[in-house]
């Protein structure tokens, strides 16, 4: 594993062979593991281990950044000559900023971070993994299902050092367990992803897998059209994810986010709350950015008002000077910058909805809804409409029908046309936020929501 002191060691031998004004090093990469299984049978296990140098030199306004995973000598040479030889041929960047430098001995990122590197996890071997599948694959015989999936574990590390004296190192582990049961005309699934493996448990996620698809079965057709949707947390992540990047400062410059002019109103409804949180709990992730700045907990949304939006460096001194820099609250660099040179400027990662005030399980759900669906997770979801955040998707691995309270029967998917500011404002219940993994973005901090009116527009055959 590459560590903080190796790094600065490898960091200093850079900064003998750069003639730059300035030199910005980002290390990253780790150790990496995984099972895959599919059949009820294990059939690959695949390991690799790799690290990368990500060198930026500076001259003047002009910036440029060469990458490699060959640390000796020769190559550490090369990959500063190739970062010095792009920037100067670059046209200047009036907007470029210099590298940050550091505060001394306040600078502390780390305060406050939970603990994310767990020997366990760092040291899982394929006979433990395999232990694992094989619970799942057990559960799935018992029932005469089929199932596949993953279970994988790594170790990675990131750190930057510049020449005005800065650096940052973060290591953390992270485990995770997807499971699909499939029988003959239903399925079932569940994932989970943790930084501590013995978060994981594989029997208690596949028997939810197998409930899933054993309740599912002989699915009947809904008419599409406007229901009660319950949707479990992964739902809610896969589809609330594809609006965050656009409480990124640069989306609103580049007019290309959902929330130009739309920043201190009341945009969802008055029980959605969200922030972005390196520092809870349930999250994970380092406490700096791509340029090496500390990461603030930021409340994105306050009772349903856009409260305030994420910056880079750069993107924090464009907007003090642009149209927009009285209409957005306090404009500073907030620690959510991507690596220069991006075009995508800052994004929050680290997002948590808040916990209502009267959080509802989703058995709650169901016991208070006359006639709704229950979604267990969303796919192949697509954007129809950027600035109304229209997005379309469909249902799987568990849709169900529920009347008077009960889960009546499993029902043929449906694919859908929801704005999610529409959505938004029309959840009548929550649960208690989760950490939940899917298939169409990050892991979030979230709940399970109960919302009227979802649009389904359409029913598949399957």
């Amino acid at each position: 594993m590459l560590t903080q002191d190796r790094a600065a060691d490898l960091f200093a031998r850079l900064t003998q062979y750069s003639s730059a004004d300035e030199l910005e090093v980002l290390f990253y990469g780790g150790r990496s593991a995984l099972t895959r299984f599919a059949n009820n049978t294990i059939h690959q296990n695949v390991a690799e281990e790799n690290y990368a140098v990500s060198v930026r030199s500076v001259f003047d306004k002009r910036t440029a950044r060469a990458t490699t995973n060959k640390f000796d000598d020769e190559n550490l040479k090369r990959v500063v000559q190739a970062s010095e030889s792009l920037a100067r041929v670059q046209h200047p960047d009036p907007d470029l900023l210099p590298v940050p430098e550091s505060r001394g001995a306040g600078d502390l990122v780390r305060e406050c971070l939970p603990i994310r590197h767990f020997e366990q996890t760092a040291a899982i071997t394929p006979e433990q993994r395999a232990d694992g599948v094989q619970k799942i694959v057990t559960i799935a015989n018992k029932h005469k299902l089929t199932t596949a999936g993953i279970f994988s574990c790594s170790e990675s590390a990131e750190g930057l050092f510049n020449s005005r004296g800065l650096g940052r190192w973060h290591s953390q582990t992270s485990s995770e367990i997807s499971i699909t049961m499939l029988a003959a005309d239903s399925s079932g699934w569940q994932k989970a992803n943790s930084p501590e493996v013995r978060n994981l448990d594989p029997a208690a996620l596949a028997e939810v897998a197998v409930q899933k698809a054993l309740d599912s079965a002989h699915p009947k057709e809904l008419p599409a059209g406007k229901y009660i949707a319950i949707l479990e947390p992964a739902a809610v992540l896969d589809i609330t994810g594809f609006m965050f990047f656009d409480f990124g400062g640069i989306a609103i410059l580049d007019q290309r986010s959902f929330l130009n002019n739309r920043v201190g109103t009341q945009l969802f409804g008055q029980n959605i709350s969200i922030s972005d949180d390196v520092r809870h709990p349930l999250q994970s992730g380092s406490p700096f950015d791509g340029e090496g700045v500390a990461r603030q907990r930021v409340n994105l949304v306050e009772n349903g008002v856009v409260k305030r939006l994420v910056y880079a460096r750069g993107t924090a001194e464009r907007m003090k000077s642009s149209e927009h820099q009285d209409k957005l609250g306090p404009i500073e660099p907030t620690g959510h910058g991507f690596p220069i040179p991006n075009e995508m400027g800052e994004a929050p990662m680290n997002i948590v909805f808040a916990t209502p005030a009267e959080p509802k399980t989703v058995d709650q759900m169901v016991a208070s809804t006359e006639r709704g669906v229950l979604v267990t997770r969303l796919w192949y979801i697509r954007e129809v409409d950027p600035y109304q955040k229209i997005l379309t998707g469909m249902t799987r691995d568990g849709t169900f029908w529920v009347e008077d309270g009960k889960v009546r029967h499993g029902v043929r998917n449906f694919r859908f046309n929801e704005s999610l500011i529409e959505m938004l404002s029309k959840v009548d219940q929550m649960g208690t936020p989760v950490r939940a993994s899917g298939e169409e973005s990050f892991d979030m901090v979230v709940p399970a929501m109960k919302v009227r009116d979802f649009n389904f527009t359409e029913v598949t055959k399957f």
